[in-house]
């Protein structure tokens, strides 16, 4: 196993290889729904064009892309794309907006936390730890 930037430990699981133990947690919990009939199904590391590639002044700019982790095809027909994140970093973001701008599917940010049963949105767990939540309080 690898370690990247964030010391995520990299990791396969079914020959898939993921950046984090976290990351192939969710694609277990995905396998479980899809068997459930909770999902349609879902792809791994989808990719997103967020700009172009473009010329100017003679220089060529290349295409601005984000790869997500996976698109969940939801029982509704509709379909979100889930990064799982233990934190947001200054590139994610901007690439957030420009994915928002972009496309109308909704991006969610997905972490595991057990205080909270499980699986929860980022944003979510953020608000819920805020000193005026009694984040304690409600992790018990």
């Amino acid at each position: 196993m690898s370690r990247n930037k964030y010391s995520n430990k990299k990791v396969t699981v079914d020959g898939h290889k993921f950046d984090s133990k976290r990351e192939a947690r969710y694609y277990q919990h995905l396998k479980l729904l899809e068997r459930a009939g909770e999902i349609q199904g879902f792809i791994l590391q989808p990719r997103y064009i967020l700009q172009e590639s473009f010329k100017k002044y003679g220089k060529t700019h290349r295409k601005i892309e984000y790869v997500a982790d996976f698109e969940v095809y939801l029982n509704d027909g509709s379909t979100e794309v889930i990064d799982v994140k233990g934190m947001i970093t200054k590139d994610f973001a901007i690439k957030r907006k420009l994915f928002d701008k972009k496309y109308s599917m909704p991006l969610k940010l997905m972490t595991y936390d057990q205080r909270f049963g499980g699986w929860i949105e980022l944003e979510e767990l953020n608000k819920l730890k805020k000193p005026n939540n009694n984040y304690k309080k409600l992790a018990r």
